[in-house]
C-alpha cells in the first residue's frame, strides 16, 4: 500500500489530520475535552490510499464516519460542497482559514456531541501553519498537534508494555509511522534517516498528554500510561524549562525532499526498509 505524502511544502501524509471538529468559535475540539470523539470510526476508500491518488481518485469519492447511535455520514474527498469558509479555525496558538464541510456534517457532530460544532477541512491553498521554528524551519503541517509526522518503534511500545499493569495498543499514541527492528527508544536519537529513497529528520521528541490515558474502545480515562512514563521517560531533547513536567514517547519527524520537490508522487510503503544515517550522541540526563 502506498502512503502518499503531500509535497511542497510538506504537510504530511495525504488526508492525515486534514479535518477537525470545531466549536461555535472555531476552536478545535479534541478527545481532551470530548472523549467520545474516540468512538468515531473513519473509513477511507481504497483508491484514496493509492500513491497516484491525484490522477485516479473518482470525483465522487468520499470517506465515511460512524459513531454509536449515529447514522452513516459521507464526506466528499474531492467535490465537497462547502457553504462557507471558517476564518477563525484555531489549533493551539495557530488561527487561520478552514473549509466548512457543510450543514450535514455540522448537524451530525452537533447531535453526537450535544453541542454546536462543525467539521472543517484544512485550507491547503490559502492557509499556512508552520511547525515550531525552535526545532526546524521551512516545514508546515495541518491540524496536527505540531508536526506533520510522528514516528514510534514497536520495540519502544513493547518495552513500555512490560512496565504497564495492562498492555496498550499503538492506537493510544497515534503515530503515522511505525517501525520495527531496532532497540527500544532508539528513535530518540535518530537525527537523519531514510525510508525507501526519502530522507527524514527527527526534530523533537513527542511530549504526551492525557489523550493517551483515554481508552479508545470505551472512552474511560485512567492514569496510564502517563504514570509509568513519568517514572522513566521524563526529560528530552529540549531545554529543561520546556521539558519540565513532561513525558516523552515517539519522535516528531519531517521529510527533507518534500520542501524542494514539485512532484506529487512522493510516497512510502508499508514494509519499506529504513536506514539511520546520523544519530544524536545523547538526550538530556534528565531522561532516565
Amino acid at each position: 500500500m502506498d502512503l502518499p505524502l503531500v509535497t511542497y511544502p510538506l504537510i504530511g501524509f495525504k488526508w492525515d489530520r486534514a479535518w477537525m471538529v470545531v466549536n461555535s468559535n472555531g476552536r478545535m475540539l479534541t478527545q481532551r475535552v470530548e472523549p467520545r470523539l474516540a468512538l468515531v470510526e473513519v473509513h477511507l476508500p481504497e483508491e484514496a490510499l493509492n500513491g497516484q491518488w491525484h490522477s485516479s481518485l473518482p470525483s465522487d469519492s468520499a470517506f465515511s464516519l460512524r459513531a454509536p447511535g449515529m447514522e452513516l455520514l459521507q464526506v466528499p474527498l474531492v467535490s465537497a460542497i462547502r457553504s462557507s469558509i471558517v476564518e477563525n479555525a484555531s489549533v493551539w496558538e495557530w488561527t487561520g482559514s478552514a473549509l466548512d464541510e457543510g450543514p450535514d456534517a455540522a448537524d451530525w457532530f452537533t447531535r453526537y456531541l450535544g453541542k454546536a460544532c462543525r467539521l472543517v477541512r484544512f485550507d491547503s491553498e490559502n492557509a499556512v501553519r508552520s511547525v515550531d521554528p525552535d526545532y526546524v524551519v521551512g516545514y508546515n503541517t495541518t491540524f496536527t498537534d505540531g508536526f506533520p509526522l510522528l514516528l514510534i518503534s514497536q520495540p519502544s511500545l513493547d518495552a513500555l508494555n512490560e512496565k504497564l499493569p495492562d498492555p496498550l495498543s499503538i492506537n493510544r499514541f497515534r503515530p503515522n509511522i511505525l517501525v520495527q527492528g531496532c532497540e527500544p527508544f532508539a528513535e530518540d536519537l535518530w537525527e537523519t534517516f531514510t525510508i525507501s529513497n526519502l530522507k527524514f529528520h527527527g526534530v523533537k521528541l513527542c511530549s504526551r498528554c492525557k489523550v493517551t490515558t483515554i481508552d479508545p474502545e470505551t472512552t474511560e480515562q485512567g492514569s496510564e500510561p502517563l504514570k509509568t512514563l513519568q517514572s522513566f521517560r521524563a526529560g528530552g531533547n529540549m531545554s529543561l524549562s520546556k521539558a519540565k513536567g513532561k513525558v516523552f514517547f515517539g519522535q516528531n519527524v519531517v521529510c527533507e525532499e518534500s520542501v524542494n520537490s514539485h512532484t506529487r508522487s512522493l510516497s512510502i510503503r508499508v514494509g519499506d526498509n529504513m536506514k539511520v544515517l546520523n544519530k544524536l550522541t545523547h538526550v538530556l540526563d534528565s531522561m532516565v
